[in-house]
C-alpha cells in the first residue's frame, strides 16, 4: 500500500506515556501543555496546531502550536470538564509564511519582487476560494487597486498575515503517529486530607459497636480539625468461620467482632452492612451528613470473602479449592489469614465474576460513594482493574480511586498508570532528610508527576512506623507536617491525634499496634492528654489558606546547612509558602535556611516580613539565609509566608 505523503517529522511529543500505551492526568481548571519537536528538510516555515476533544466526540478543537526554539514547539488548552481529553498534532508547511520571509529578504537586498507578488496574490486567491471568506477578497481587491509599493506593504502587512493563518493550505499536512489521552479528574484527586476511622469504635461502649448514628456524633470534631474526607474501613457483616481473636489470635472469643476485612455471613456480603452498624437507609444518612460538613466518604474495598461470604455457595467456581476438598484461605507466607478466602480472578467464569466486582462498585456508587479505597489491589489482576475503573469512570467520572499497595516500586507505578487517581507512597518508610528529598524529587519532576498522585499517610491501622513508636509527641507533629504540606493529599489514621504509639510487641521489632480495633471494639478519650488536634487543625487552616499547599509539583527544596532540617518550599501565584521542619524528635536542632527572595521579586538588600503562620508571629528581615532554632517539644517546625515590608 502506497504511504500517506506526510513530510513533517513529529517526534518527542510530551507528555506521552509509555508511547502512549497509558493516559496522562490532570484536574479541572489545568492548562494543559503538551510539547513536540517538529522539523522538515530545507528552510520552511512549519504551522502547528495542537488538536483536542473529549474522548468520543465527533470533531476536533484546535490551538496554535507556538515555535519555541531549536525546532521545539508548544501549545496549550484549559481542561474544563471531568472527563477523559484525546490529543494530537497536526502540521504543515505555512507556504505563505514561507513566501514572506522570503520576501522580506529580497525587498531588504533590493531586488525586484513583481513575480513573487503575483505569486502572493495567488496564495490569497487560493485562500478565499478555501474559505469564502469576505476579507480576502477586500483584500484582494485592495491588492489590485495598488500600485508595486503598496502590494508589498498590503501582502507584508500583520492583518493579512494573521488572516491567512487563519485559513491555511494544509495539502502538506502531517498527523501525530498517535492519539493521546488525559484523564481529567475533579479537584479533590488532587487535595484533600483524610481520617481514617473504624466506625464500630465511634461509641462509649467498650463490649459493642458503635452505629453510623453514634459514628456522625464524630463529624462536626473531623470537619472542625478540617479534614475533607472520611475513610471507613469494610462496613460489611463479618465471617464467624475461623473469626480472628484479640492481636490477631487464632482463636477468637465468643465477643470478639472479628476482623472487618474479613467480609461476609450469612447476613449478606460486599453490598450489605453489618447489622450492628445500621442499615443501607442509615449508611447513606451518614454519607449526607458528612456532606453537610463539608466532607465526603471514603469507602475500603477488599475483594476478598470471609469462608461464610454468600459468594462461595452461589459461586463455588469463583474461588480454589484444595485436594481435600477445602477451600485455600490467603497467604503470604509466614502469614496466615484463615479468615480470608482470595477469589479466583482466573477462574473459567471470570467473565461474570468480573462483572461481579464492577456491579459491588457501581452499587455503592450507588448509595453516595464518590471515593474508594482499594484495599491490596495488587493481587489482583491488572487488566481487572483497567477495566473496572474505566467503567466506573466512564458513567461517573467524579469517582476516586485510592490504591493501598504497599510493594515493589514498578507494580505501584504500574497500578497509578492503569487508572488509579491516588496512590499510597513509600513516603511511611521515608525518615532521613536525604531519604525524603529524593523521594519527593521523584515524585514530582520524573515521570511518575504525570500519573501518580501521592497521598502520604504516616500511619496505618496495619503499620506503626518505629520512628512513632520511639519518637513521641514530637515525631507525631513533624511526619504530619511533611505528609500535609510535601504532599497535596495526606491522611492520616484514628488515633494519630492522641500519639497512639504502643507496638504489639518490643519496640522496633513489630510494626502492628497493640489492641489494634482490626480485632476488637475500641472506645478512645479522643481528648486525651498529650493530643495533638489543635497542632493538626491549625495546620490544616494553613494548608486550605495557602493556594500553594493545594498542588504537589510546585514543590522545590532549599538550603538548609543541618542534615536533621529539612527545607522546602511551594509556590503558586503570588502565593509562597516555606517549611522547615526538625527531623531529629529527641534534640534541638539549628541552621540558616535560605529563602527564595529571588523568585519572589525580594532584593538581597531589601527588607521583608517572614510570618510564622503556625504561631502568628512576624519577623522582620533582611537578606535570604535566616536562622531557625527548631525544638521538638515546643517548635518542631516553621511554616513561613514572605511578604514585603509595608505590604499586608
Amino acid at each position: 500500500m502506497r504511504r500517506a505523503f506526510q513530510p513533517i517529522i513529529i517526534e518527542n511529543v510530551y507528555p506521552e506515556l509509555d508511547c502512549g500505551r497509558y493516559p496522562v492526568k490532570r484536574e479541572v481548571s489545568d492548562s494543559f501543555e503538551v510539547w513536540a519537536d517538529l522539523f522538515k528538510e530545507g528552510h520552511d516555515v512549519l504551522a502547528a496546531v495542537l488538536k483536542y476533544r473529549e474522548k468520543g466526540a465527533s470533531g476536533w478543537n484546535e490551538t496554535p502550536m507556538i515555535l519555541y526554539e531549536n525546532d521545539r514547539w508548544s501549545g496549550a488548552f484549559t481542561l474544563t470538564k471531568n472527563t477523559r481529553y484525546e490529543y494530537t498534532i497536526e502540521a504543515w508547511m505555512d507556504e505563505f509564511e514561507t513566501w514572506r520571509v522570503e520576501l522580506g529578504k529580497k525587498v531588504g537586498a533590493g531586488q525586484n519582487v513583481e513575480l513573487e507578488l503575483i505569486e502572493g496574490r495567488g496564495m490569497v486567491e487560493d485562500a478565499y476560494s478555501r474559505s469564502q471568506d469576505k476579507r480576502l477578497k477586500e483584500t484582494l481587491a485592495g491588492y489590485d487597486a495598488a500600485g508595486y509599493e503598496g502590494r508589498i506593504a498590503l501582502l507584508r502587512s500583520d492583518e493579512v498575515r494573521e488572516l491567512m493563518a487563519e485559513h491555511p493550505d494544509r495539502s502538506t499536512s502531517t498527523l501525530s503517529s498517535k492519539t493521546l489521552e488525559i484523564v481529567v479528574d475533579r479537584e479533590r484527586a488532587r487535595y484533600g486530607a483524610w481520617y481514617e476511622m473504624f466506625p464500630r469504635s465511634q461509641g462509649t461502649e467498650p463490649d459493642r459497636s458503635a452505629t453510623f448514628a453514634e459514628a456522625e456524633r464524630r463529624l462536626p470534631e473531623i470537619a472542625g480539625l478540617g479534614f475533607d474526607v472520611v475513610y471507613l474501613t469494610p462496613i460489611h457483616p463479618i465471617g464467624k468461620t475461623h473469626r480472628k481473636g484479640r492481636n490477631n489470635a487464632l482463636v477468637a472469643a465468643p465477643d470478639d467482632p472479628g476482623s472487618p476485612y474479613a467480609i461476609g455471613s450469612e447476613e449478606g456480603g460486599h453490598k450489605a452492612v453489618h447489622p450492628d452498624l445500621g442499615t443501607l437507609k442509615d449508611f447513606r444518612h451518614f454519607v449526607e451528613a458528612c456532606r453537610g460538613y463539608g466532607m465526603e466518604v471514603a469507602l475500603d474495598i477488599a475483594i476478598q470473602c470471609s469462608p461464610d461470604h454468600p459468594y462461595i455457595k452461589e459461586h463455588p467456581e469463583w474461588f480454589k479449592f484444595r485436594p481435600d476438598g477445602s477451600i485455600k484461605y490467603a497467604e503470604n507466607p509466614p502469614k496466615k489469614y484463615q479468615d480470608i478466602v482470595n477469589v479466583d480472578f482466573y477462574s473459567k467464569d471470570r467473565e461474570n465474576l468480573w462483572r461481579e466486582w464492577l456491579d459491588v462498585l457501581l452499587f455503592w456508587v450507588g448509595q453516595g460513594v464518590k471515593v474508594f479505597r482499594i484495599d491490596n489491589p495488587h493481587t489482583k489482576p491488572f487488566p481487572f482493574w483497567e477495566w473496572a475503573i474505566a467503567e466506573v469512570q466512564e458513567e461517573h467520572p467524579d469517582v476516586i480511586f485510592l490504591s493501598e499497595a504497599f510493594t515493589r516500586p514498578k507494580v505501584m507505578r504500574t497500578l497509578a498508570k492503569l487508572g488509579f487517581t491516588q496512590s499510597y507512597t513509600y513516603f511511611t518508610w521515608r525518615n532521613t532528610k536525604q531519604e525524603l528529598i529524593s523521594y519527593l524529587t521523584e515524585l514530582t519532576r520524573d515521570w511518575p508527576r504525570e500519573y501518580m498522585r501521592p497521598n502520604f499517610f504516616p500511619n496505618t491501622h496495619d503499620i506503626l512506623p518505629h520512628v512513632l513508636q520511639f519518637g513521641g509527641r514530637p515525631a507525631f507533629q513533624t511526619r504530619f507536617v511533611l505528609a500535609a504540606t510535601l504532599s497535596s493529599t495526606y491522611g492520616i489514621y484514628s488515633g494519630y491525634e492522641l500519639c497512639e504509639n504502643t507496638p504489639r510487641g518490643e519496640p522496633g521489632t513489630t510494626v502492628y499496634y497493640q489492641d489494634s480495633e482490626v480485632y476488637e471494639y475500641k472506645v478512645w478519650d479522643w481528648d486525651r492528654p498529650g493530643n495533638i488536634k489543635d497542632y493538626i487543625r491549625r495546620v490544616n487552616e494553613i494548608r486550605r489558606e495557602n493556594p500553594a499547599l493545594h498542588y504537589l509539583k510546585n514543590l522545590s527544596f532549599y538550603a538548609a546547612p543541618n542534615d536533621q532540617i529539612i527545607f522546602y518550599g511551594k509556590r503558586t501565584g503570588e502565593n509562597a509558602v516555606l517549611v522547615a521542619v526538625n527531623l531529629d524528635p529527641y534534640s534541638a536542632q539549628e541552621t540558616h535556611v535560605q529563602f527564595p527572595l529571588w523568585e519572589m521579586g525580594i532584593s538581597e538588600d531589601e527588607g521583608y516580613i517572614a510570618e510564622e503562620l503556625l504561631t502568628g508571629r512576624e519577623i522582620p528581615a533582611r537578606g535570604s539565609w535566616f536562622w531557625v532554632r527548631l525544638d521538638p517539644e515546643s517548635n518542631p517546625a516553621e511554616i513561613f509566608r514572605l511578604r514585603k515590608a509595608g505590604v499586608r
